[in-house]
C-alpha cells in the first residue's frame, strides 16, 4: 500500500503521516508539502526518523502531484488554514491551495484509482448562523442552555444539519466548494471519498499563531514570554471552542480507513465535544496552573470579521458510524503541549515567542 498525505510537513500531515507509518510498516508514506509555512522544516527530520518519505512539493500544482507518484490512498490535509486568510488583501492564495488545490488532488485521485481522506473544516458553517445562537454567560464561558436546541444544534453542539444559508469567509467557502467537487466525482467516477469536518485541532508539533492553532499560542506564550489578548465579544474571554488532540483524530481516520466503502460518500463533524471545550479565560488558567507564569494579557473588544462566539462539535453522527470517541481530555492536552515546549524549548522559542 502506497499513502500520499498532501500537506504532510505540517502539523496535522506530519502526525497523520508518522502514525501511519508506525501502524503500517509495510505500507510506503509518502509525506507532500511546499514547506511555506514556518515551522514545518522541522517536521522533515522527525518524517526522516518515522520512516515516511518526504516529497517537495505543491498542491496547487498538478505536475508536482503526478511526480509524486501513483498511490492506493490520499489523505488531504493541505490548506492555508486561517479563516481571516483574504481579509484587506488578496484571497488568491487560500483560493488557489483550497481549492484549485483540492481540483487537482480529485484527479489524481481519479486517475490512481485510489480512496481519498479529505480534512475539511467547522467554518463551512455561515458565520451569521452562529453569531445567532442564544448563548448566556456561565462562569467564564458562554453557554447554551440545555434545553436549547434548533435545526443542527443544541448544547451537545453543531451537527451536519446546521442551515448553510449566508456567508462563512473565503476559507470556508473554498472548503465548501470542495466538499461539492468530492460529491460530484464521486457521483461521476465513482471516487471513494470521506469528509471530516474539523474542529479545533492541537497538540504537539503545532507551530500556533493568532489566527490559527490557538492553543499552542497561548501555551507558549505563557512559557516563553509574550503578549496576548482577547480579543472580540466584549474582551471577556469567554468564546469557546472545543479541541481535538490530533492522536485522536488519527484513531478515527484508521478507523475510516479500514472500512472506506462503507464510509465513502459520507460527511461527519469531527471535534473534541462538549467535553474537551474550553474558553479562552478557562484556557488561561489551565496555562498559568501548568507552567506557574502569568502573561500579559490584554483586552480587545471588537469582534473581527470571521470571529464566532462559540463552536463545539456535535460528534452523534461520527461515534454512531465507527464507535469512536475522543480519549484526551482539555488537560491531558493542555499536559502535551506543554512537555512538547519543554523539551524542545531551543529549536521553539524564535517561532513561537
Amino acid at each position: 500500500m502506497r499513502i500520499l498525505v498532501t500537506g504532510g510537513a505540517g502539523f496535522v500531515g506530519s502526525n497523520l503521516a508518522s502514525l501511519f507509518k508506525r501502524d503500517n510498516p509495510d505500507a510506503a508514506v509518502v509525506a507532500f508539502d511546499n514547506l511555506r509555512r514556518r515551522g514545518s522544516e522541522l517536521a522533515l527530520p522527525r518524517l526522516r526518523e518515522a520512516g515516511v518519505e518526504f516529497r517537495h512539493g505543491d498542491v496547487r500544482n498538478a505536475e508536482d502531484i503526478a511526480e509524486a507518484g501513483d498511490f492506493d490512498l490520499m489523505i488531504e490535509c493541505s490548506a492555508e488554514p486561517s479563516v481571516h486568510a483574504g481579509y484587506g488583501a488578496s484571497p488568491a492564495y487560500v483560493i488557489n491551495t483550497n481549492l484549485t488545490g483540492t481540483i487537482n488532488c480529485l484527479e489524481a485521485v481519479r486517475r490512481c484509482n485510489a480512496a481519498l481522506v479529505f480534512l475539511s473544516t467547522s467554518r463551512v458553517y455561515p458565520i451569521a448562523g452562529l453569531r445567532a445562537l442564544p448563548l448566556n454567560a456561565a462562569g467564564s464561558r458562554l453557554a447554551l442552555d440545555e434545553a436549547a436546541a434548533g435545526p443542527g444544534w443544541s448544547a451537545d453542539g453543531i451537527g451536519t444539519g446546521f442551515p448553510m444559508a449566508g456567508s462563512r469567509s473565503i476559507y470556508g467557502a473554498t472548503k465548501l466548494a470542495s466538499e461539492l467537487m468530492i460529491e460530484e466525482y464521486g457521483a461521476m467516477y465513482g471516487l471513494r471519498a470521506v469528509v471530516n469536518r474539523c474542529g479545533v485541532l492541537t497538540g504537539p508539533w503545532q507551530m500556533g499563531k493568532v489566527d490559527q492553532g490557538f492553543m499552542v499560542l497561548w501555551a507558549a506564550r505563557h512559557l516563553f514570554g509574550g503578549d496576548l489578548s482577547y480579543m472580540g465579544f466584549g474582551g471577556t474571554g469567554a468564546q469557546v471552542r472545543d479541541v481535538l488532540h490530533v492522536a485522536d483524530l488519527y484513531d478515527l481516520v484508521r478507523i475510516q480507513v479500514r472500512d472506506i466503502g462503507r464510509h465513502a460518500g459520507r460527511t461527519y463533524n469531527v471535534g473534541g465535544g462538549a467535553g474537551v471545550s474550553v474558553s479562552l479565560a478557562e484556557l488561561t488558567e489551565l496555562c498559568v496552573r501548568r507552567c506557574q507564569r502569568v502573561a500579559t494579557l490584554g483586552s480587545d473588544p471588537e469582534t473581527r470579521a470571521a470571529d464566532i462566539p462559540w463552536y463545539v462539535t456535535d460528534n452523534a453522527e461520527v461515534t454512531a458510524a465507527t464507535g469512536w470517541r475522543p480519549s484526551h481530555g482539555v488537560e491531558k492536552i493542555v499536559d502535551d503541549i506543554f512537555g512538547w515546549l519543554e523539551a524542545h524549548a531551543d529549536e521553539l522559542q524564535p517561532i513561537l515567542r
